[in-house]
Formats: C-alpha cells, sequence, structure tokens
C-alpha cells in the first residue's frame, strides 16, 4: 500500500501539521491543499502588492520536516505554488541549499490560460459571457503531471491549480503504474483524494455529530493508505484527538460536490457506487468506486475585479425585531439612496434574543461605496430604532473579485513538468488520456419551492402505506440526520445522512425540495437539485445562486455555505419515533 498523509486542507491551516504528520507514524507522501477557489483571488492580491504568488506558509511547513523526509524517502506533493509554481520551487531550493539538504524539486505548469482565447468564457454555471477583463486564469489539472515528477525522481513535487484530488491521484499513478484505461483505480484515489483534502474534516473536524470525538481540540490529520485496486483505508495517526468513523468519512464525501458523477481530468469517479466499512478503530475502508472516462473539457477557474463593496453591522435587541430593521434601513436610505449603487444586500439574521442587520453596498466607484455609506450609516445613530448600535465602525470600501468557472476544451491545455529548472522532454499530455463527450446526466430531482413532483406525493410525510399509523414525535431533524455543507462557486451545497436503511427510507420521502425550502425558506425560489446516494444512506441539494457570483463576491453572513446544514438540522420535523 501506498500512505499518503495530508497536512493542509486550505491557506492558513495549522503550521504544526506536516511535523505532526511526518513524526507521528510511517508515511510514504506527504500532501497539503493549500488552494480553494477564494485563495487565487488572495494570491492575485499579493502578487499585486509585491508579495509571492504562492503560499509562504507551505515553506514554514517544509523548513520542520524536510531533512526528515528526505532520510526516510518520503516524497512532498503540494499545490502550494498556486499563481506561481516556479517561484515556489525556486524557493524551496533556496531552503534546502541554507539547511545543507541534498534535494530536487520539481513544479508543474501550463495550468495558467492566461492570453488564451477562452470563447467569451461562458460561466459554467449560469451561461452569461465572462463581463470584465480577467484577472487570473487557471485550469484544473489532473495527478498525471504529479506522477510523471515523481517518476523522474523529484522529492518536492510544486503545483499550481490542479484538482485537490490529484494530490493523492498523482502519486497513485506513480507508484502502481495506473494508465488512462485503470479507470476503477483512478476512480478510487480521487475518492481517497476527496476524503482527506480538508485536512481535519475526515477526522471528526466540523462534524455534525461532534460529541462523539473524542480529544477534538488535538484532531490528528487523516492518512489514506492506498492500495493498487484504488480501494483504501482512511485512518490517522495512533495517539491523535479526533474520530475516523463511517460517518467522519461520509459527512466529508458529501461536503462540496453535486452530481453523484463527481467529474474529473483523469477520470470520472461514480459517488453512488462507494462502499464504506468500518475495518477497526479509526479505519474505515473505501472500496467498490467505479470510474469512467473524463469528459473532453476541463474546469478552469478564471477571477476578475468587480468593484469595491462595504458592510455595515447593526445590531436589534428585545422586541419589534422586524419593525427595528425596517427603520434602520429607512434612515439608512433617507442619507444614502438605495438606488444610488449597483447592488445592495440586506441580511437579518436572527439570534438569541438579538439580530443582527448587515447591510452590504456594492459598486464601481470606491468614494460612494466607502466613508460616503458607512458614515452616513453612522450618523443616524442617535435617530433610529431604540438599543441601537453597531459592530462596525465607518471604514473605506475594498475591492472583491468574482470567481468565474468555465470550461475549455481539454485538448488545448498542455501541463508541463520541470525538474530542477529543466523541462521534462516527456511530459504528459492531456490529448493522451481518452475522454468522454456528452457524459449522460444523472437523475435528479429539480424545483424552486413548486409542487409535488412525479412519484412523490405518496411519499411526502416520509412513511408510506405501513406506517400510516406510527406515532411521530416532533424534534430536531437533527436528532437523526447528519450534515455538511459548502460552497461551489456562486451555488451551496447541502448534504445529508442517517446511519441505518430504515431511517434512510423516511430521509428519502420526507426531505423532498419542497421540504427543505419550508425548512430554510431563504432556499424558496431557487433552483435546487435533489441527488440520491443510498449506498452512503444520503442525499445531497445543490442550491444554485444562493452564493451570488462566488464566495469573494457574497454579502451572506456565511458566505461560504459552511452553517447551512447547521440550520436544516435545527430546523423542527416530526420523526417517527420508532426512528429515535
Amino acid at each position: 500500500m501506498l500512505r499518503v498523509a495530508n497536512c493542509s486542507g486550505f491557506y492558513g491551516d495549522r503550521l504544526s501539521a506536516a511535523r505532526e504528520m511526518v513524526e507521528g507514524g510511517p508515511i510514504d507522501v506527504l500532501t497539503g491543499d493549500w488552494l480553494a477557489e477564494l485563495t487565487m483571488l488572495i494570491l492575485a492580491g499579493n502578487r499585486l502588492k509585491g508579495r509571492p504568488g504562492y503560499a509562504p506558509t507551505f515553506l514554514r511547513q517544509l523548513e520542520e520536516v524536510l531533512g526528515t523526509c528526505l532520510e526516510r524517502g518520503i516524497k512532498i506533493v503540494s499545490n502550494a505554488g498556486g499563481l506561481d509554481p516556479a517561484g515556489c520551487a525556486g524557493a524551496v531550493t533556496e531552503l534546502a541549499a541554507r539547511l545543507g539538504l541534498p534535494v530536487r524539486v520539481a513544479h508543474v505548469t501550463g495550468d495558467d490560460l492566461t492570453g488564451h482565447d477562452l470563447g467569451g468564457a461562458p460561466n459554467a454555471d449560469t451561461g452569461e459571457p465572462l463581463p470584465a477583463p480577467a484577472l487570473t486564469v487557471n485550469a484544473y489539472l489532473g495527478g498525471r503531471p504529479i506522477a510523471a515528477a515523481l517518476s523522474a525522481g523529484a522529492d518536492v513535487v510544486v503545483t499550481g491549480r490542479v484538482t485537490d484530488a490529484a494530490l493523492v491521484t498523482g502519486p497513485g499513478i506513480w507508484r502502481y503504474g495506473w494508465g488512462p484505461d485503470d479507470l476503477d483505480a483512478l476512480a478510487g484515489s480521487v475518492v481517497a483524494g476527496h476524503v482527506i483534502e480538508c485536512g481535519c474534516q475526515a477526522t471528526g473536524g466540523n462534524y455534525a455529530f461532534f460529541g462523539e470525538v473524542p480529544d477534538l481540540a488535538r484532531c490528528g490529520f487523516p492518512l489514506v493508505e492506498l492500495e493498487a485496486d484504488g480501494s483504501s483505508v482512511v485512518t490517522k495517526h495512533p495517539g491523535t484527538g479526533g474520530l475516523v468513523s463511517v460517518g467522519t468519512v461520509t459527512a466529508q464525501l458529501l461536503y462540496e460536490i453535486g452530481s453523484p458523477r463527481y467529474l474529473g481530468p483523469d477520470v470520472v469517479a461514480r459517488f453512488d457506487t462507494i462502499r464504506l466499512e468500518q475495518e477497526g478503530p479509526d479505519r474505515v475502508r473505501v472500496s467498490g468506486v467505479r470510474g469512467e472516462a473524463p469528459p473532453d473539457t476541463l474546469k478552469v477557474a478564471v477571477n476578475y475585479l468587480a468593484g469595491y463593496r462595504n458592510t455595515m453591522t447593526l445590531v436589534l435587541t428585545g422586541l419589534d425585531i422586524e419593525a427595528k430593521a425596517r427603520l434602520a434601513e429607512e434612515a439608512i436610505w433617507s442619507r444614502v439612496p438605495k438606488e444610488s449603487f449597483d447592488e445592495v444586500h440586506v441580511e437579518l439574521t436572527p439570534l438569541a434574543g438579538t439580530a443582527l442587520l448587515r447591510v452590504t453596498v456594492m459598486d464601481a466607484d470606491r468614494r460612494r461605496a466607502g466613508r460616503a455609506f458607512s458614515s452616513a450609516v453612522v450618523e443616524t445613530g442617535l435617530a433610529s430604532y431604540p438599543g441601537f448600535y453597531g459592530l462596525t465602525p465607518p471604514g473605506d470600501a475594498s475591492p472583491y473579485g468574482v470567481y468565474w468557472p468555465t470550461l475549455v476544451p481539454a485538448e488545448t491545455v498542455r501541463a508541463r513538468v520541470w525538474l530542477d529548472g529543466r523541462e521534462l522532454p516527456a511530459a504528459p499530455d492531456t490529448s493522451d488520456v481518452p475522454r468522454a463527450s456528452g457524459l449522460p446526466e444523472v437523475t435528479s430531482t429539480r424545483g424552486t419551492n413548486g409542487g409535488e413532483r412525479e412519484g412523490e406525493g405518496a411519499r411526502r410525510d416520509g412513511r408510506g402505506e405501513d406506517h400510516d399509523e406510527d406515532e411521530t414525535v416532533r424534534v430536531a431533524l437533527g436528532a437523526i440526520v447528519g450534515a455538511r455543507s459548502g460552497d461551489k462557486g456562486g451555488n451551496a451545497n447541502l448534504g445529508v445522512w442517517v446511519g441505518g436503511a430504515e431511517r434512510f427510507e423516511w430521509l428519502e420521502g420526507y426531505l423532498t425540495v419542497e421540504r427543505l425550502a419550508e425548512l430554510l425558506p431563504f432556499t424558496a425560489g431557487l433552483e435546487v437539485e435533489r441527488f440520491e446516494l443510498p449506498n452512503l444512506l444520503a442525499l445531497n441539494f445543490v442550491v444554485h445562486g444562493l452564493l451570488g457570483r462566488g464566495v469573494a463576491a457574497s454579502p451572506r453572513l456565511d458566505a461560504q455555505a459552511k452553517a447551512l446544514g447547521e440550520e436544516l438540522r435545527a430546523g423542527l420535523a416530526d420523526i417517527p419515533r420508532r426512528l429515535l
């Protein structure tokens, strides 16, 4: 088996994780994911300010473990190269020289498509053409360039924009020699990569049933024991906090996905074929994953600067919350007309005995969205609702960007692999991979809080004819349902699961698209897709447009939809007593 350990789930994750994973037990490959969708925009901002276009925190972690990794033959693979993988590789070489360590450093390029003809870059979700010049343009590459670098003798491989799972798929191809037709094995490695890509989220972090997780404050990072057929065991180092269970792995499998057909540049992994089994304490076996030929397009992440934004947050307390919110808005817009801004978003968030009123304005004119707005809000302070106070002082507007997903023909993208500053002559070409066009859709339920769909009416109450007399108890849905949610561009995903076939039969009938809108009213009117994953006893909902134009531009308090699942679990449901 190949032991692949993760030491970073995002730019800003625990700095001690690399040392913990190297010293905590035997591993063969150390990986780290630094590139969320928002990160490329952050790195672009850094680059404009004269800072590195890669993640310097990677170098801080590397300094602690590089010598040990070379001694033990542990390979290091990371996407921390961001917008400048060559610069990051050069920094690694300089670090190694300072430490007196002989190291072979590879980096992967070809993902940067700046200047390429994107054909108008239609948005992959909405079809709209790109409305502004691009700041960054990066295709999602796969694992084969990483495998080529490792096969050429690299000790450290630094990439730019690759899929998160490629950090595991690449080492798998290197170790086992999988070809493009080894679809099931490749798909299994993609699933393994998806499980560990977000660090401690696979070992009990952010877990709905967190009371089950021991010593979460010292949660260990995950690793996978990847086998030649693509199956794997998810585990963690002994003596670390956290939990690896079917539940924690299921939760991460449902994170930031759409259809059960999980598309990637190396393979399409069928998440509706995954089998999970608790093999032992903190050991979950993942098997049965089927793969299909990848699509003939590659996803491209485009970022552009869209203007300036400013947010003021007011606190409303006690009685008449909604009336106070209306009064606050009237006072604000009497001083700065609402229609003077390109966009305005108002969000009232109820809390225990109080509420937050967030008013966000967006405009191409920095001055209009700056102190002209925030000072006007403060000026209403003595002529507004009782108990007025704010959480934000008057301040200037800040620039914001938009994440824009689009697609390009895979044959137009060529990955390039460099080792010790020299390009490898036979870098893998994406055109070598057999690809499928017009992938069939996975059956889903779509709706916008409309009427019943065919076949749903008979099961709206989640019981069915045999259980009409079942006694129900009105309790929080989270009494039996786990959930995890996240962002995918302007959309949000919400995965829910239960333990046991009987509970899933109830959930499958109860939690329709319409019911979701009842429990989460702000999803009403939005297009929502529901996908069924009975192998995981789970459903996945994709809420289109909930996050507007993506995380960086979203004015929602929960801009990444991280808490969407917990909001759902807090909703009341009539659950059969027998399931409790």
